[in-house]
């Protein structure tokens, strides 16, 4: 039986521009982010981790090894694990992007946004991620470090929702989820670290 963690990576350079992530790469954690992850990696001390997988990302990358270290473990690292990609909208200000519609006929989470992933897409990404995992690992703790959305995505997969039923509670920065307690009901135990 596997039991599954997820940490959200530390804040991001961009998480305090207001800027919208997506899958760009080069974008550091700030030192609260670093603070953060250091707090995250003292309260898994606590837990029993067997397998640490991490978004390949620099933020998530950065948070997974700090996590890494602080537990004696090795850290596999992901494409599979990535946030939403969101094409034309990644790097620009979330203040400065005004609503678009939806397309007749097509649901909100299968619109592709600037040319990227729609939520499908992440969905059926982290279909196959679970299931890879599912048959690489037979008994033990897997923590993940990922990104808010898809932490909450992934809820939603483990829960065995489609992706049309992802519930989008907040993950903050630095914050633990223990993904094992009805997943995505309002009855995860959170644990959020270093967060205003």
């Amino acid at each position: 039986m596997i039991r599954w963690l997820a940490v959200r990576h530390g804040e991001s350079e961009w998480n305090v521009e207001g800027r919208i992530q997506g899958q760009r790469s080069g974008v550091p954690l700030t030192a609260r982010g670093r603070a953060q992850a250091h707090a995250a990696a003292s309260q898994l001390m606590a837990q029993s981790v067997d397998r640490i997988v991490s978004s390949d990302l620099e933020r998530a990358r950065a948070t997974a090894a700090i996590i890494a270290d602080a537990l004696a473990r090795p850290v596999e690292f992901t494409p599979a694990l990535r946030e939403q990609a969101l094409g034309s909208l990644e790097g620009r200000l979330a203040s400065e992007l005004a609503a678009e519609p939806v397309p007749d006929g097509v649901d909100i989470t299968e619109v592709r946004w600037g040319g990227g992933e729609s939520v499908a897409d992440v969905h059926a990404r982290l279909r196959a991620f679970v299931a890879a995992v599912e048959q690489d690992t037979v008994r033990g703790t897997v923590l993940v470090v990922a990104h808010e959305g898809t932490i909450q995505v992934l809820r939603a997969v483990l829960a065995g929702r489609g992706h049309r039923d992802v519930a989008w509670d907040r993950v903050t920065p630095g914050e633990i989820v223990d993904l094992d307690t009805q997943p995505g009901c309002g009855n995860e135990s959170r644990t959020p670290v270093g967060s205003s």
